[in-house]
């Protein structure tokens, strides 16, 4: 779309988009010099990695909801609203389901198995370069692809709102935001990410919320009113409010949107830049404490994102929402931006400016967020592992040197892949956190008898399976809005590859342990006997 095109669906005036560049720069350098000031300044691996369990309950909260709410659920899911209605509600909830899933479940036996990393819970009873190798290798697989959709995302941002055009400009805006994402998880570690993490989810519960109170009062507080005059704008009538449309035109709506639902439940929570978070609590109360503050926080948005969606329809029109994005990705700024009617005060263009600044935030906070898993990862389950007596001076020195190379490579293929459709990369995310990461923490937390080859099966197999999988989704070939809309090799009946992957994924982790013969598993279990006081009760905690 070209930078005419945005203002005049926008109408974005030259002031707010000067007044938002102002406020980019300024969050930037502030966000960066919080990093140097919090970052370790001292070879300390627990200082680094965990930032020593020193954030209050309200803090680690926050930076959890932080980081499990990225830009591409605000910006996606505020679009699938805006496009589909009912079925975004449904998708908006099932985010708050899943971290509700961690917190009963698994928040607590995973912050006493680890101590650093997701590799780290899964060695605990079943110790051993294959396994550490094999969780480095699903965790940059899961966080790698969301990486892109978010610094793609960046650079389309910044020439949506200021009015950029050209090719260049964008590729430039991904290079110089990777850079800054690749200083915040270097140089601030856990500690520095988590104040990003935090001024993020502040300011997009606060100016969300603001913008959610202007539309409601447009419509005369009345949700009703709302939601009719939303759906009289979609194009659709009635059909807007009730299940369905989203997956319309597939051989099998109802499973289809069944497969995305259990997607996002089993695997959102799993995703190793969230469970990483369960370790900066120094006990099995403050994990509880902890996301008894996220919960809260990440429900919250859910009525701003549902609120934002609906207005951008009920506001200027499905038809105009789908014609600046036909994912919809721009419906958050949209809404945002018509909230305020056809011209801005200055009161008006420095809450529109605030609104854009916490989008832009979330960006780089969420990108810093997966950049520091992904680097802890090859540091300590692969470089740390293979290298006898590490210190940890040079412990340190290798995340930051992960870091750099894994924000390099982001940027690389970011900048190849910005003019194709993202979505089959945050779905492919989601699909291998349900079905790979998801079976292995709870066999490996719950289940005696679970064996190493088990999970190696586990975490291949069901990655293994999603890819293949994704490869025949509507979202890659087939359709208009795919990744390569020109072709078609769709062979597989849903939008997500939840419905098969997952239970194959609990399958593979079953058939080998079963395969692995009973002399193994009774030793399996033997060694899990051994750790499960500390693993289910926090009996002990590992210092090693």
């Amino acid at each position: 779309m070209t930078a005419t095109a945005a203002v005049g669906l926008t109408g974005f005036s030259s002031s707010a988009q000067t007044m938002s560049l102002v406020a980019f720069t300024t969050v930037a350098t502030i966000t960066l010099l919080l990093c140097v000031m919090t970052g370790p300044d001292r070879d300390d691996l627990d200082e680094f990695y965990t930032g020593y369990s020193s954030l209050s309950p309200m803090s680690n909260g926050l930076a959890i909801a932080g980081d499990y709410i990225s830009a591409a659920t605000v910006l996606s899911t505020s679009g699938i609203i805006a496009l589909t209605g009912y079925d975004g509600v449904v998708l908006a909830l099932s985010t708050v389901l899943s971290l509700m899933l961690l917190m009963f479940l698994l928040a607590e036996p995973l912050r006493n198995a680890g101590r650093f990393t997701m590799g780290d819970a899964l060695a605990r009873r079943m110790p051993g370069r294959a396994v550490r190798m094999t969780a480095c290798i699903v965790t940059l697989a899961a966080l790698l692809p969301m990486m892109l959709v978010q610094l793609a995302g960046a650079g389309d941002l910044l020439a949506f709102i200021l009015g950029f055009s050209g090719d260049s400009v964008k590729t430039g805006c991904i290079v110089g935001l990777g850079t800054l994402m690749i200083s915040y998880a270097a140089i601030g570690g856990m500690k520095g990410t988590a104040l990003i993490q935090i001024l993020k989810i502040v300011m997009l519960l606060g100016s969300g919320a603001t913008v959610a109170a202007l539309i409601l009062r447009r419509f005369g507080w009345d949700p009703g009113a709302l939601l009719t005059a939303a759906a009289q704008n979609s194009g659709v009538g009635s059909a807007f409010l009730h299940s369905g449309l989203q997956f319309a035109g597939g051989p099998a709506p109802r499973l289809d949107m069944i497969s995305s639902e259990l997607t996002v439940v089993l695997g959102g929570a799993c995703l190793p830049h969230i469970t990483m978070r369960m370790y900066t609590a120094n006990s099995a109360r403050q994990v509880r404490r902890s996301l008894s503050w996220a919960v809260p926080s990440v429900t919250l948005l859910v009525p701003i994102i549902t609120v934002v969606g609906f207005g951008a329809t009920a506001l200027i029109g499905r038809a105009a929402v789908a014609a600046a994005d036909p994912q919809g990705r721009t419906a958050y700024l949209l809404g945002s931006r018509a909230a305020f009617g056809p011209d801005l005060s200055a009161a008006a263009t420095l809450l529109f400016t605030a609104v854009t600044t916490a989008i832009f935030l979330t960006l780089l906070a969420s990108v810093a967020g997966m950049i520091l898993a992904c680097a802890n990862s090859l540091a300590h389950d692969v470089f740390a592992s293979h290298v006898r007596d590490l210190t940890p001076r040079r412990e340190m020195t290798a995340a930051r040197l992960s870091a750099l190379a894994v924000g390099a490579l982001a940027i690389l293929l970011a900048t190849l892949v910005q003019h194709l459709s993202l979505q089959p990369l945050v779905t492919l995310s989601f699909c291998i956190g349900a079905s790979a990461i998801a079976p292995a923490l709870v066999y490996s937390l719950f289940w005696r008898r679970y064996t190493r080859t088990g999970l190696l099966w586990t975490l291949i197999g069901g990655t293994v399976t999603v890819v293949v999988l994704m490869t025949g989704t509507n979202l890659v070939s087939g359709s208009p809005t795919s990744a390569f809309p020109n072709v078609d090799f769709n062979w597989y009946p849903f939008t997500t590859t939840g419905l098969v992957s997952i239970p194959l994924g609990f399958a593979y982790g079953w058939l080998g342990t079963i395969a692995s013969g009973r002399r193994q598993a009774a030793e399996q279990r033997r060694q899990y006997e051994a750790v499960e006081g500390w693993i289910l009760a926090g009996a002990v905690r590992r210092s090693g």
